[in-house]
């Protein structure tokens, strides 16, 4: 039994040695002692959701997982390794690169994309930052988080601290993917994002990275405790990111930050930190601090048998979430319906209101959603460089078509939330009306992308940096992890020659 170290009540030498000051001070201690409730330094032990929860967290490296969890499990690590890869270039990844020369004299763990390495929780926050620089990584609605551009990173990086074999690298990821998201949705997802004002996003992301990073360290359930609890500590972030202009700072919150905490939880227990027994539950616990009407019990809901990673979703298009929507709705009437734009007299979107003032009007073209539905009726497409080419925001043709683009916020779409839907009605210049309700997202659990259509995603995100012959090695890797028998021999097919 772990006694409390929290007592720290003052010594005496001896009897002769008391002052009337220290008599003073002692009886001080005994009345603020006995304010405190019992029990508070009493020997702590694990409530049963803790209890639970850390040994199934504890086993999972060892745990064989269904055949079809498998198989999603490597379609999201091989896309968010392509958006590590793609997101190279842009100013969020080019930051942290920056940031990261100060640390390249650890060989242990691989910055992607680069020819740089770095310490574990270095590694984790550069390649995290890069995951989440464009708007192609994967996303949970029912946790409201984005899972794989922290969890796969912190993965990567325990794992080649501890140098773990592909099949425990796909089955941290995998408990990462369950733990995160399930912690906010404890917390009542939309409405804790909606009231809180604090990070869905950081909260699920930096649970779900210390998660897969115990897993890689093989902590046990007791460890497991401890961890949650150290990630308790630092768990943080803030509704203000969605005023980030230029996505460094929500790729920080996303990501960044998240991934390096949640190693950072790993690392320390793993020296030998000990810590709270149940950050989750007693005085000052967690959810008093956070969400004190939150249930705590959903953190054990369905565990083993419901797979967050397999309602987790891989965007088609490389644009934030909420225009997913609008823009397989624009594919749709397109694919029917063959629309010149200089046909178009309006085009009206209509969104979920929430959905819609995150994407309206914005100065970031990936999450502009007037900017890439006109992008998408010139191009016919909406390619990576479309969704990341910010000059072509100025663009007289661009611009032209936008200025015909409505968004309409949706209180009929508000209802459906986290359902991800829209409604576009094109308005041709001769009064005809096309039209098209999304009501299932290519790319989400009930209209889910082949194994084929990821691989392809791949190929179009990772060739321009890494080349083709890369992409083929970095794919066969990936859909062959069971093969891996050191997680470090990805360094070669992630790194630039």
């Amino acid at each position: 039994m772990r006694r409390h170290r929290g007592n720290n009540f003052p010594r005496s030498n001896s009897c002769a040695d008391l002052s009337r000051r220290s008599l003073l001070q002692r009886a001080g201690w005994t009345v603020a002692a006995a304010a405190i409730p019992r029990g508070v330094f009493a020997t702590e032990s694990a409530s049963p959701v803790m209890a639970k929860l850390s040994a199934y967290m504890s086993e999972a490296g060892g745990r064989a997982l269904p055949d079809e969890v498998v198989e999603k499990a490597k379609h999201h690590i091989l896309d968010t390794f392509a958006a590590m890869i793609s997101g190279s270039g842009l100013p969020p990844a080019r930051a942290a690169f920056t940031y990261a020369r100060d640390f390249t004299s650890d060989k242990t763990c691989t910055i992607v994309a680069s020819k740089m390495t770095a310490s574990p929780p270095e590694a984790a926050f550069v390649n995290g930052m890069l995951a989440h620089s464009d708007e192609t990584d994967d996303s949970n609605e029912f946790s409201q988080s984005h899972p794989g551009c922290s969890i796969v990173p912190a993965t990567l990086a325990s794992g080649e601290k501890f140098g773990i074999d592909g099949t425990r690298f796909l089955r941290a990821v995998t408990l990462g993917y369950d733990i995160g998201p399930r912690m906010t949705i404890s917390f009542g997802a939309i409405d804790f994002r909606n009231n809180s004002h604090k990070s869905t996003h950081a909260i699920s992301s930096i649970f779900g990275s210390a998660a897969a990073a115990g897993c890689a360290a093989d902590l046990n359930a007791q460890q497991m405790r401890w961890l949650l609890d150290y990630t308790a500590q630092q768990s943080s972030g803030i509704g203000a990111w969605n005023r980030d202009t230029e996505h460094i700072e929500k790729a920080f919150v996303f990501a960044g930050m998240t991934a390096r905490s949640g190693v950072t939880s790993a690392l320390v227990v793993h020296a030998g930190f000990d810590g709270l027994d149940d950050i989750f539950s007693g005085v000052d616990n967690y959810y008093l601090a956070y969400a004190p009407n939150g249930h705590p019990e959903e953190l054990i809901s369905q565990l083993g048998e419901r797979y967050e990673i397999t309602r987790t979703n891989i965007k088609k298009w490389t644009v934030g979430s909420p225009i997913q929507a609008p823009l397989d709705c624009m594919y749709n009437i397109m694919k029917k319906h063959p629309v010149n734009p200089a046909d178009v007299k309006s085009i009206v979107v209509r969104l979920a209101n929430t959905e819609a003032r995150v994407v309206d009007n914005r100065e970031m073209p990936d999450i502009c959603l007037q900017h890439m539905v006109a992008v998408m009726l010139i191009d016919k497409t909406a390619s990576f460089q479309a969704a990341h080419d910010k000059a072509r925001m100025k663009d007289p043709a661009v611009l032209a078509v936008r200025a015909k683009v409505q968004l309409v916020p949706s209180e009929e779409l508000e209802k459906l939330e986290p359902a991800r839907q829209a409604i576009v009605e094109i308005t041709l210049n001769d009064g005809t009306v096309l039209s098209d309700r999304v009501t299932d997202v290519r790319g989400t659990v009930d209209n889910p992308m082949t194994r084929e259509e990821v691989i392809q995603k791949c190929h179009d995100l990772v060739e321009p940096v890494l080349g083709k012959e890369n992409c083929n090695n970095l794919v066969d890797k990936i859909i062959g992890i069971e093969k891996v028998k050191d997680i470090r021999e990805l360094r070669s097919v992630l790194q630039k020659a």
